[in-house]
């Protein structure tokens, strides 16, 4: 019998993949979380819709960097921690609970630490692969 969870994993796939393609036209909703949940969740619904996925132009363009090199430009870099920046703060601002405000201001700063400590930074406009070739 097959894994009965696996329809579940690849409609959440399909979710997060539906809303990382809408994260592209709409400033406010990111796209990479979305399109790494998506990943992971077709990953563990089926091995045939993870290698659709990674072969499709919006893996290519948005995660294919990320997840083989852990490396993005400054610009991806601000491009995903920005809008996710701008909504915690409205909810920071929101909230009159002094225990969740302190919650979100951790995560805004464990957030930043994480891309600028783990994720390298490489130059505009180079891309991963020419990075490996450089000594």
């Amino acid at each position: 019998m097959k894994n009965p969870l696996r329809i579940l994993w690849l409609a959440a796939g399909f979710l997060c993949m539906g809303l990382g393609i809408l994260g592209v036209a709409l400033p406010v909703l990111p796209t990479t979380p979305f399109l790494l949940v998506a990943s992971f969740c077709f990953a563990k619904g089926s091995d045939r819709f993870h290698r659709w996925f990674t072969n499709t132009g919006l893996y290519k363009k948005h995660l294919e960097g990320f997840v083989q090199n852990r490396a993005m430009t400054l610009r991806a870099k601000l491009t995903l921690l920005i809008p996710v920046s701008c909504m915690l703060l409205l909810a920071f601002f929101a909230m009159q609970n002094l225990y969740g405000r302190i919650v979100i201001v951790l995560l805004i700063v464990l957030k930043y630490t994480y891309f600028f400590t783990q994720v390298r930074t490489i130059p505009a406009g180079e891309t991963v692969e020419n990075r490996r070739n450089l000594p």
